[in-house]
């Protein structure tokens, strides 16, 4: 299955709005559906946050221009929400697979769809 392939089947669950797939350093982006793309230093903050979770926690999660409230950041996932919309990030051992929900969607739905995903991901290697 191509990378595509993971970010379009979070799409359409209608959980997750947008995905996005890097690799496990955030130097490049491998997949990405409905134009989820960090930019600047975004995915490097995001990277960085799993190892050291202090600048997160501090300013929070930025995730295309828009500042996210951290709620959770440990070495395998980062949440995030704004409003009624959130950031769900999951760290396998090649990938950090990130799924933005939308309002209306309940934050344990969505994070569970995703990390699901993460966890299929780190079976078969990845």
């Amino acid at each position: 299955m191509s990378w595509q392939a993971y970010t379009d089947n979070l799409i359409a669950t209608g959980k997750i709005d947008r995905a996005a797939l890097y690799s496990r350093a955030g130097d490049s982006q491998w997949a990405q559906s409905q134009n989820l793309v960090l930019g600047g230093g975004e995915i490097q903050e995001l990277a960085q946050g799993y190892d050291n979770p202090s600048e997160l926690q501090a300013k929070g999660l930025h995730v295309q221009g828009q500042k996210y409230f951290l709620i959770k950041a440990d070495d395998r996932s980062i949440y995030g929400k704004h409003d009624a919309e959130g950031i769900i990030a999951v760290r396998t051992k090649q990938t950090i697979l990130i799924g933005h929900y939308p309002a209306g969607v309940q934050a344990g739905e969505a994070t569970t769809i995703v990390e699901k995903l993460a966890d299929y991901l780190i079976s078969v290697g990845y």
